[in-house]
């Protein structure tokens, strides 16, 4: 290898322009530069001029752009550094005394929940707290499986984790994958990517069969344990209109008993534990 070649290599890689990530993100919203312009009341030729660069935007037209294309707030941060302005939305730790708050509320949501299990994770689907109601669904999984943060996705495909006893499997991941593509094509997030293709390569049985009602509300969650079948339906929340990219990116997963013999378990679980 020549001196020539070697310095080529270590050349960073060159920026890339406003103008190029803003066309990316129109493009998959699937919003022609007519219906953005419209959107964000401006021209379509000056939104044709600045994805070109022909145009330097405004650190308020980025903004403004960023809202209407529903660009997640890390990526918001991307955009103003490109267009040559400092991110605007900060990334704090739980900890912060800034979202003292909001961790009040996830413990009050979560603690409320019980008997019932649910747990809040980031945005690649790492836990990041539960409720103690968690722990008895996740007997005998191997500790190395749980060592913190765990990816709650992983542990759900993986052949030592609760693939095995989850009677509706194949049903269950199908759902799962479908929220997680849906969560790449929102976000472009290469992580998430990742995580997607490493879920396929599971073992995971196909769907035989589009998702039917089967006198169900909606599709549960169904796991085996000590030789009886628990039944759940599930509900996420997110927080509202964040500013901030931690909560932007948290969200808590309540799972809800879908039969008596469920709930019956789960209250007998949380007395036990008393």
């Amino acid at each position: 290898m020549n001196a020539h070649a070697s310095m080529a290599r270590a050349e960073p890689a060159k920026p890339v322009p406003i103008g190029e990530h803003l066309r990316e993100w129109r493009q998959r919203r699937h919003l022609s530069q007519l219906d953005l312009a419209v959107d964000a009341e401006i021209s379509a030729r000056h939104l044709s001029f600045v994805e070109t660069g022909r145009s330097a935007p405004s650190r308020d037209m980025v903004l403004k752009l960023a809202e209407r294309l529903d660009v997640p707030l890390r990526e918001r941060n991307v955009l103003l550094v490109a267009a040559g302005f400092a991110p605007a939305f900060p990334q704090r730790s739980l900890d912060d005394p800034a979202l003292k708050s909001a961790r009040e509320a996830i413990n009050l949501v979560l603690k409320a929940h019980e008997p019932n299990p649910a747990l809040a994770y980031d945005r690649h689907w790492n836990l990041v707290s539960a409720n103690r109601m968690v722990a008895p669904l996740l007997e005998g999984v191997p500790q190395r499986l749980l060592g913190q943060p765990f990816n709650i996705l992983r542990l759900a495909f993986h052949p030592e984790g609760l693939a095995p006893r989850t009677v509706n499997l194949a049903e269950w991941a199908a759902h799962l994958l479908e929220r997680l593509h849906r969560q790449c094509e929102a976000t472009a997030d290469p992580e998430l990517l990742k995580l997607y293709q490493d879920l396929k390569s599971y073992p995971i049985p196909a769907r035989s069969a589009p998702i039917t009602t089967d006198n169900n509300v909606a599709l549960p969650f169904k796991l085996r344990l000590n030789g009886e079948i628990l039944s759940f339906i599930s509900t996420t929340m997110v927080f509202g209109t964040p500013v901030d990219i931690t909560l932007q990116e948290l969200a808590l997963e309540t799972f809800f008993p879908a039969d008596e013999l469920t709930a019956e378990r789960m209250r007998q679980m949380a007395a036990s534990m008393k």
